[in-house]
């Protein structure tokens, strides 16, 4: 569908010289739900390799359940949405959600603290997805075995306790163990059509941005990854004109870039032997050769590489806060975030349209009829009252529905809401 470009500054294109990329879900975008049926996958079955019961392996991944963003509270085991200012607005404890008072009971004014990074984790990448998912599993699976005691912070199987953190320790370390064995890279190279995104007009774009600036990659990935996914990425039907390189669509190519300490102190410099894919020795410090690749370094040396300043560089990424923020606020790039969710919520959001203005209409009539009816202060509380949290737009439906049960519980004779509700479809947006 139409993507959507959303701005919280104005930025004059003519004024950007340099446009960077990250791969990683922003050039390489990954089927849903199919990769990260296969990174839940490979993490059950990880975790049963160091001593899970065999019965995880019953779960399959359910693409409905996990959304990016949530936290896992590692104290009490639960996942929580939680809004920029540490409110909690749901909480799921496995399956199971939280009621009201439940809420207010784990956290007492509804609130937590989204510093306390030592209990609170946010999943905040779409390679999150699959171990948030996880995580519900797990607390799901041990609340339920007859094998293990529930405790407030864990779980007791005969002298041994499983605590929520080492639950949340144990499944970090299965995420690292897939990432750096390379066996989900593996796996995903095995049937790139099944779990990359080939999309024709990535490299028009590339080649329309390379004839009015320079262009640059900078991936965490490795360099072999690096150039399996962009080969397919660049390549075209066999019945075509030949494809031309990947690497001649940019200026600069580095990888292992570890970010975000690439755009801190960043790591040596190395240059990378494309055929053999190997590192070569030392840290390079000769000139700037057009399609070289190189290993680590940092955003001042690719500057300096390809004579640009941070206003300059457009820097396109999908991590908010290893791309995003880091480069924005310690470098002074520009910045984009391709944010994929965006798309689908905007879809939802132009069917409900109309139902969002009716419920508005609905909600200010019944504001000024208890104005009328009450003095003052009696519309004052209501038209607190219905003033919602700010929420995604598949989460309004649900809202709307629930508002719309309320308004036929108001305390109005039946044939003074009706001709209320009547008067207020009946009038103009």
């Amino acid at each position: 569908g139409p993507a959507g470009i959303f701005v919280n500054r104005s930025l004059a294109l003519g004024k950007i010289r340099c446009f960077g990329f990250d791969m990683d879900y922003t050039l390489a975008a990954y089927k849903s739900p199919a990769y990260e049926a296969l990174a839940f996958e490979l993490l059950l079955e990880r975790l049963v390799c160091i001593g899970y019961p065999h019965e995880i392996l019953r779960y399959t991944y359910d693409p409905a359940f996990p959304t990016r963003g949530l936290v896992f509270d590692a104290l009490y085991g639960n996942l929580l949405k939680v809004d920029a200012h540490g409110n909690v607005l749901l909480g799921a404890h496995g399956f199971t959600f939280l009621s009201e008072a439940e809420i207010w009971s784990f956290y007492p004014s509804k609130f937590i603290q989204r510093d306390d990074l030592q209990r609170f984790h946010v999943l905040n990448t779409l390679f999150n997805l699959p171990e948030t998912y996880l995580y519900a599993c797990l607390v799901d699976f041990f609340s339920g075995c007859s094998r293990y005691t529930n405790c407030d912070t864990g779980y007791q199987h005969g002298n041994l306790f499983m605590s929520f953190r080492s639950l949340f320790q144990d499944v970090t370390e299965a995420m690292n163990n897939i990432h750096q064995s390379g066996c989900l890279k593996e796996k995903t190279l095995e049937n790139l059509e099944k779990y990359v995104e080939k999309d024709a007009r990535i490299p028009v774009l590339l080649g329309k941005m390379k004839e009015v600036g320079k262009v640059f990659l900078a991936t965490n990935s490795s360099y072999d990854y690096t150039d399996a996914i962009m080969t397919y990425l660049f390549g075209v039907s066999e019945a075509a004109a030949p494809a031309r390189p990947w690497r001649s669509f940019f200026d600069l190519i580095v990888v292992d870039t570890q970010k975000p300490r690439f755009f801190a102190e960043g790591t040596v410099l190395r240059q990378v032997n494309t055929d053999s894919g190997k590192l070569r020795v030392g840290t390079y410090t000769g000139p700037h050769q057009h399609c070289a690749v190189y290993s680590g370094g940092s955003s001042d040396v690719v500057c300096e590489l390809l004579g640009v300043r941070g206003k300059d560089i457009l820097y396109i990424g999908d991590h908010i806060f290893g791309d995003i923020l880091k480069s924005k606020k310690r470098q002074g790039w520009r910045t984009c975030l391709v944010v994929p969710e965006l798309s689908w919520e905007l879809d939802i959001w132009a069917r409900e349209k109309e139902r969002l203005e009716r419920l508005k209409r609905l909600d200010t009539c019944l504001a000024d009829l208890y104005q009328h009816m009450d003095g003052s202060s009696r519309g004052l509380q209501v038209i607190s009252s219905t003033k919602t949290e700010i929420q995604m737009p598949h989460e309004s439906v649900v809202e709307q529905e629930r508002a719309s049960l309320a308004t036929t519980a108001c305390p109005l004779p039946c044939s003074q809401t009706s001709l209320l509700i009547k008067s207020c479809l009946s009038s103009p947006t």
